[in-house]
């Protein structure tokens, strides 16, 4: 089937052109590129997060590397994995590609301000490789979304592995119809020795997208099955439902959690179910044999459930994030969009380079569930001896979820 972008023209970048959702201490936004949802057209999972007093672009606020690395065991722990911690992950080789629609032209000056302001030296700035597909030129995307989207991505693929090559593959229509996925993403990162591509995007219409006939999906899952590359891709971002490309067996699905603080900021060692967070289980799509596991076979059935693990996305435990066309600056970002390239520069730093998503989810759910008896009934306090921190409560509950899948990172070492 014929997917179309709709092209958006203009955009007024105040938050009455967007979706407001109340929040007690502030609002959380979501751009045009989130909130417009026309069936089997991509678009992005991601929300701003304005607090109570209103933007503040100059001020740099959010998770930043040294915290996220700290909550998910990057770095040595430091007590509270503070806001203001200094400690930066190094690491990090060959490639991560992140798939994008259009072109960013403010892609390396907002990562390269982005990098000073978080640690200088101590996070280099390399020059990131921007390709158009399947030819230039790339629609601009300022104003839509989707640059603050790649904004994001890029700078949290970056910051959780500084040593990895950083790739935007963009698409003038259709991630897959222009073949961007493979056509550009997946050789840009085989050029450089293998690494992961992650997507932040989804369709939308659950896995009626590209209906009829109601299978029609399987027919892609091939374009996340190119050899050396682990794929990532949002769970979404309107609770428990299925989206593709997260549902393929061929793409390790990221859910979304909210990061545990004290009142005096300090991590309190828990996450929670972010209830934005996508999962569910496949009508179309076969249990993959990575999920033959007991305890996650009894809950999925015969189908894929994702997602398969997460990381943080509530926009109000959210992530910084300098994007001089969208924000005007600094801005408090959240949304699974957050989660995929997290984890996909979690894993690349790790030095984890499997033949295939398959092979690396077979082993991030075999060793999870043989590793520690305390992981599946246990949630245990930071920094555990599982390699996942097993989220409960609300829809999470013990064991594998549809809400944060087997759990979020913890030790980068099982990797």
């Amino acid at each position: 089937m014929k997917k179309i972008l709709f092209l958006m023209t203009a955009f007024l970048l105040i938050a009455g052109t967007m979706t407001v959702y109340a929040q007690t201490n502030g609002t959380i936004v979501a751009p045009p590129s989130t909130s417009l949802r026309t069936p089997g057209v991509p678009h992005t999972h991601l929300f701003i997060f304005i607090p109570e007093g209103g933007p503040q672009p100059s001020i740099p606020n959010g998770e930043t590397p040294a915290s996220i690395a700290c909550v998910y065991g990057l770095v040595a722990p430091t007590s509270g994995c503070p806001k203001s911690g200094s400690v930066l992950p190094a690491g990090g080789t060959k490639a991560i590609a992140v798939v994008e629609y259009g072109l960013y032209a403010n892609a390396q000056a907002d990562f390269d301000h982005y990098n000073t302001q978080w640690g200088g030296s101590l996070l280099p700035s390399p020059t990131i490789t921007q390709v158009c597909y399947p030819a230039p030129p790339c629609p601009n995307n300022a104003g839509t979304g989707w640059d603050l989207e790649t904004a994001l991505d890029v700078q949290m693929a970056h910051a959780m592995a500084p040593g990895a090559a950083i790739y935007i593959a963009g698409f003038t229509n259709d991630p897959l119809g222009d073949g961007a996925e493979q056509g550009i993403a997946a050789r840009l990162v085989s050029d450089h020795g293998g690494g992961e591509v992650s997507n932040s995007w989804t369709y939308n219409g659950g896995e009626g997208w590209c209906s009829p006939p109601s299978n029609c999906e399987l027919s892609y899952d091939s374009d996340f099955a190119v050899p050396g590359i682990v794929y990532f891709a949002a769970a979404g971002d309107a609770g428990a439902q299925v989206n593709y490309p997260c549902i393929s067996p061929n793409v390790a699905c990221a859910g979304g959690t909210h990061i545990n603080r004290d009142s005096g900021g300090n991590f309190t060692g828990t996450e929670s179910c972010w209830s934005g967070s996508g999962g569910g289980i496949s009508v179309v799509e076969p249990r993959p044999s990575y999920q033959n596991i007991f305890n996650v076979q009894a809950k999925v059935g015969n189908f894929r459930g994702i997602p398969d693990m997460s990381a943080d996305a509530d926009p109000a435990s959210g992530v910084a994030v300098y994007s001089s066309t969208y924000c005007g600056g600094w801005c408090v970002v959240g949304g699974t969009s957050v989660a995929s390239p997290l984890l996909a520069g979690y894993v690349n730093n790790a030095g984890h380079f499997l033949a295939s998503t398959n092979a690396e989810l077979t082993k991030t759910y075999i060793t999870d569930s043989l590793d520690a008896i305390g992981y599946w009934y246990n949630p245990n306090p930071y920094p555990p001896i599982p390699p996942f921190f097993d989220i409960t409560g609300g829809r999470a509950t013990p064991g594998w979820d549809k809400c944060t899948g087997i759990g979020s990172p913890r030790k980068v070492s099982f990797f």
